[in-house]
């Protein structure tokens, strides 16, 4: 007789603990009130190796979630790129050095880098704190979807039914493992179980470019070695990101007969050692040396494959995130920024739906939003990757890259690789109508990093640490210089937001305002005079939420806001912060009518 398999019922089952899948269930935890269960094959964490670059756009969203400054402690930062190409007697020079992020609304201007484990334990220890843990060594066996209209448009049903095994189980009874779940994210990497197990199919291409990695301690007469360096050598090229401690990670071209078996045309590990490895890369450093001063501490080789899942979710009930959805070159230091991201996007949305706050189509919005992202991606990986494994120019070869050419594509992506360029286009979500009312605050990307001054202490606050990444959308309600002539405007709105059929009165369940929307109020004063009580009551529910626009008593922070976003201080302008940090709409509060469709869009109403 079959044993009888243990059953459970969760909101979110999150398959895969790499980082997609930490920064989604750590999401999920933080938000409070969401069951929630991770599970990961491997039986612990990644010991080294494996991802190791965190761009400036993914430090701020870190920062959102309060992990920010941890990653700061722990990591290396790269502040400047250096470039290399041959002389005529075929040694490598240095050409060039440029700041490493060229971003201009950059918060930090440069790169972290840490191994991957160590990234994986801040979120596995704040996950701790809010009572989750990783089960493992646990692996998904099979998975079902109700395709029953009606299971999967009702939200207290559990649609998806998917069996787990405990690789570590030492009696079949308590082996197998039934969890049905209301929502599944396949956060399982770039063979995914999940995607394979609803037909999802990779769209792209392998390329030839052959690459090998190894992580190393040094002892070298190289100048760059702290530097992230570009070496174009006519033995190949070479990358060096320096990470933390010593260490310091090679990334070297291989050429295909190094690796590949003649058989199978695959990659074979076995034909490749990081001693060869290093010996490839001691011939690109040429004139300098380069070798080990203790032993590696991981390597791997790869072919850079470029590809894009042709479906992000099955009935927006299962999700697929991170490496199970997209493939590129890890040259521009993308993927474990893309990945976390893909699950930084999702999270809000799914406790939105969750408790009953949003409408399970605001889901749709994930695929449209990170799938586009991802096809620009992987076509800026193909100029990028081709560029980075293209022969340089040399007196022999004068079809080469040059290294004009190179440092012109490293600045000209340098808002893509930092990941602060990211746009996402209009939708039920991100509405453009208004964007005149504050041309350089583009709807669509990221709240722009501004220091402004608390009204009550005069304390600089940097606007993005106000927006923690808690599921509230942000009210940034700009109220101009509060002059007397506009005193009378400022008192009708607020009469207005305080009626029952306000947005602000419509949506927040029981009637808490603070539980869905977080208003934060910016005046155009003075710090000298102005009085924060002038404020109405509605724009500051509490002390430390009305900022003027101002500098601090340094006169070093902060101030210039208004004119920098573009923002008219004769007006009020309210600026509407997604959850995930990215302006959703703009308005002046004359079209107070077109924020309140906005909401209706997409929010359920609440109202008594």
């Amino acid at each position: 007789m079959v044993p009888l398999a243990l059953e459970s019922y969760v909101d979110v089952l999150v398959i895969g603990a790499g980082p997609a899948g930490l920064m989604c269930g750590n999401a999920l935890a933080a938000a409070g009130g969401i069951d929630v269960r991770i599970i990961d094959q491997r039986p612990s964490k990644v010991p080294a190796g494996q991802a190791d670059g965190i761009q400036p756009r993914t430090i701020e969203v870190l920062h959102s979630y309060g992990l920010g400054e941890r990653l700061l402690q722990e990591g290396n930062q790269m502040h400047m790129c250096a470039f290399y190409n041959p002389n005529d007697v075929g040694e490598i020079e240095l050409m060039s050095r440029a700041p490493d992020v060229t971003a201009p609304t950059v918060r930090f201007p440069f790169e972290v880098t840490l191994h991957q484990g160590a990234i994986e334990q801040i979120f596995l220890d704040s996950m701790a704190a809010h009572n989750l843990r990783v089960d493992r060594p646990v692996k998904p066996v099979a998975i079902e979807l109700s395709r029953e209209l009606e299971e999967l448009h009702n939200l207290s049903s559990y649609p998806v039914k998917v069996t787990l095994a405990h690789l570590d189980a030492t009696t079949d009874t308590n082996r197998l493992e039934v969890v049905h779940a209301k929502y599944v994210v396949g956060a399982d990497g770039a063979h995914s179980w999940v995607r394979k197990a609803f037909g999802i199919a990779m769209e792209g291409e392998q390329t030839e470019y052959v690459w090998g990695v190894v992580d190393i301690v040094p002892d070298t007469n190289f100048p760059d070695i702290r530097n992230k360096t570009a070496i174009h050598s006519t033995n190949g090229s070479c990358m060096i990101i320096p990470r933390e401690g010593d260490k310091v990670r090679l990334y070297v071209q291989l050429s295909e007969s190094d690796i590949l078996d003649p058989g199978t045309g695959r990659v074979d590990k076995t034909r490749m050692s990081s001693e060869q490895i290093l010996e490839v890369a001691r011939k690109s450093f040429q004139p300098f040396y380069i070798r080990q001063s203790s032993d590696v501490e991981w390597w791997t080789i790869y072919i850079i494959g470029q590809r894009v899942a042709s479906s992000y979710s099955v009935e927006d009930r299962v999700f697929i995130a991170g490496d199970a959805c997209h493939t590129h070159s890890p040259k521009a230091g993308q993927g474990m920024n893309a990945s976390m991201n893909d699950t930084h996007n999702l999270v809000w949305k799914i406790v939105q739906v969750l408790r009953g706050s949003a409408n399970p189509s605001i889901l749709k919005t994930y695929e449209a939003e990170r799938r586009k992202y991802a096809q620009d991606l992987i076509d800026f990986d193909k100029q990028f990757a081709a560029l980075f494994s293209g022969k340089p120019r040399t007196s022999d070869n004068q079809d080469g890259v040059s290294h004009e050419e190179f440092l012109k594509a490293f600045q000209t992506f340098g808002g893509f690789t930092s990941g602060i360029g990211v746009h996402y286009s209009p939708s039920a979500i991100v509405n453009t109508k208004h964007q005149k009312c504050a041309e350089n605050l583009i709807i669509g990307e990221r709240m722009l990093p501004q220091v402004f001054v608390r009204a009550a202490d005069t304390r600089p606050m940097e606007i993005q640490d106000l927006l923690p990444a808690d599921i509230r959308f942000k009210i940034l309600v700009f109220l101009g210089s509060m002059k007397e002539s506009q005193l009378l405007e400022v008192n009708t709105l607020a009469d207005e937001l305080s009626s029952p059929t306000s947005f602000l009165q419509q949506y927040p369940m029981g009637g808490q305002v603070s539980l869905t929307f977080d208003i934060i109020t910016i005046v155009a004063g003075d710090k000298q005079n102005f009085n924060y009580l002038s404020v109405p009551v509605i724009f500051r529910p509490h002390w430390s939420k009305v900022l003027l626009d101002d500098t601090d008593v340094t006169g070093r922070k902060g101030g210039g806001a208004y004119k920098r976003f573009g923002i008219s201080t004769e007006e009020v302008t309210f600026v509407i912060v997604r959850p995930d940090g990215y302006v959703g709409m703009i308005a002046p509060a004359v079209a107070l009518e077109d924020v309140h469709a906005y909401f209706a869009s997409f929010l359920i109403t609440h109202a008594a």
